[in-house]
């Protein structure tokens, strides 16, 4: 698909409501994204499936449109490195203005809007900044680099930093000394 092509895949055509406030359509499909969107530990690969619900709402400003995206993100775990792929949506509106101004970002074009832009905006924001392959991943063991398992996570024998040694002794002596003593009979 060529360069052109691809992001006229991303145009919706207006023309139908244009300049006339108060009309709606509503569109659903599906399209192949022509490159890669994100970077760094996760993206929406180029190639994936990318289901479009689209809103297009005539205002006197121009046009308003809300749109719910639904994909697939592949990822690298940021606790065990292991890559993973997952299901990913995420939603957003935004104004196309027929006569922008500094504050409009967007702008119609002709009888159509161009979605590429504020699409790929909304999904890089929404990706996350350390994925992780599932909540209770335990990720790698700092001293062997090999994968833990969830319960070597649990450290029974903490290591003691030398600088809080002495702080942990005193938290033995308070122990020691409310060891049932009523408050009434120390000294």
């Amino acid at each position: 698909m060529s360069n052109a092509a691809a992001r006229r895949q991303y145009e919706e055509n207006i023309r139908e409501i244009l300049n006339r406030p108060g009309e709606m359509r509503e569109r659903s499909r599906t399209l192949v994204v022509p490159e890669k969107l994100g970077e760094a530990l996760a993206e929406v690969p180029a190639g994936a499936e990318m289901s479009l619900d689209v809103r297009l709402e005539s205002v006197h400003e121009g046009i308003l449109v809300s749109a719910e995206v639904q994909t697939i993100m592949a990822a690298e775990c940021g606790r065990c490195l292991k890559n993973f792929t997952t299901p990913f949506q995420v939603e957003f509106q935004e104004l196309f203005a027929y006569t922008p101004t500094e504050a409009d970002e967007y702008e119609v074009h002709g009888d159509h809007v161009d979605l590429e832009p504020p699409l790929r905006d909304a999904v890089v924001l929404a990706l996350p900044f350390q994925p992780v392959c599932r909540p209770d991943c335990p990720g790698l063991d700092p001293e062997s680099g090999e994968l833990r398992e969830a319960e070597a996570v649990v450290v029974p024998n903490e290591i003691i930093d030398p600088r809080w040694a002495a702080l942990a002794g005193f938290e033995a002596e308070e122990d020691r000394d409310s060891g049932g003593t009523p408050e009434s009979t120390r000294n």
